[in-house]
């Protein structure tokens, strides 16, 4: 699986993931899905956690991705507390996944190139210790594997800095807002007069970018629609 990693583009702008507040009324319910008893749960956190939750949506296997918060002290929190940098809490995408479709090695790996690993407290023109890069793990067989699997893209140099993502426990999680789940689908799914109320420049700047070179990278992964 390692050698499906790609160095991806890195496309960032001086723009933040934060909604206008209009967008917290508005926002609709994420639909709940039925999840099969085999289903595991992977946890991490590479910037907007809108960018991650829109590109792993697409890939075969993966069943739900959740924004929330996780890495700080104890919760909830909200997405104000969290953006003061003061909680510890980092934008973390809760990923279920069929491990019969997809590994959470895979998934690991994904990660490495969906965001910069190399940036400290950031992720482009998101600033911050929220916007962090980091594994969270939930007993020391998962903290191994996420070790691994870093020092494997570590080794394979496929970036030109070193990695700065950090394994933490993942201790309390929360689950974000509504208006933040599924955010990027959202908005390209909406009308005109509804992205207006939406951080659309942020989507069309940051995300689809990501969006376009995942399909690209990812063409024979993609869920069929």
């Amino acid at each position: 699986m390692s050698s499906m990693i790609p160095v991806l583009a890195a496309l960032f702008v001086a723009a933040s993931c934060a909604p206008p507040q209009v967008a917290e009324a508005t926002a609709p319910q994420k639909e709940k899905m039925q999840i099969p008893k085999n289903a595991r749960e992977v946890y991490f956190g590479g910037g907007c956690f809108w960018c991650i939750e829109a590109q792993l949506e697409m890939y075969r296997g993966v069943l739900d991705v959740e924004s929330g918060y996780a890495g700080g002290g104890p919760g909830p929190v909200t997405y104000r507390e969290v953006g003061t940098g003061k909680t510890g809490h980092a934008e973390t995408a809760r990923v279920v996944f069929n491990p019969d479709e997809v590994t959470e090695e895979d998934l690991l790996r994904i990660f490495f190139v969906i965001h910069d690993p190399t940036q400290l407290n950031m992720q482009g023109g998101d600033i911050g210790i929220q916007y962090r890069s980091v594994l969270f793990y939930r007993d020391d067989t998962e903290k191994a594997l996420m070790e691994r699997i870093k020092k494997e893209v570590s080794d394979e140099k496929i970036w030109p800095r070193d990695i700065v993502t950090t394994v933490e426990p993942l201790g309390e999680y929360t689950k974000a807002e509504e208006y933040h789940q599924s955010y990027y689908e959202r908005y390209a799914n909406a009308s005109p007069a509804e992205r207006m109320t939406m951080n659309a420049g942020y989507c069309a700047n940051v995300i689809e970018p990501k969006v376009r070179k995942f399909r690209e990278k990812f063409a024979d992964k993609l869920k069929k629609k």
